[in-house]
C-alpha cells in the first residue's frame, strides 16, 4: 500500500518546529563546556595512542626488513 502524505502549509510546518523545540531539554553552559573539554582530552589521547603505535609499528617493520 503506497503512503500518502500530508500537505502542510509553511506556516503550521513551522509552528510545530518551534513548539517541538520548546519541548527539547537543553544542555546548560556547564554541562556544554565540560563535554567539550572532554571531547579534546579524548582527542589528544587517541591521538597519542595511535601515534605511539605506529611508531611502534614502523620500528618493527624497519627492524624486521632490516632497513637502516
Amino acid at each position: 500500500m503506497a503512503s500518502q502524505t500530508m500537505a502542510v502549509s509553511p506556516f503550521k510546518f513551522l509552528q510545530e518546529v518551534r513548539s517541538e523545540t520548546a519541548k527539547v531539554t537543553w544542555p546548560t553552559r556547564r554541562e556544554t563546556t565540560i563535554t567539550t573539554i572532554m571531547v579534546f582530552v579524548m582527542v589528544a589521547v587517541a591521538s597519542i595512542f595511535f601515534f605511539a603505535a605506529d611508531q611502534i609499528i614502523r620500528y618493527l617493520i624497519t627492524f624486521l626488513l632490516g632497513i637502516h
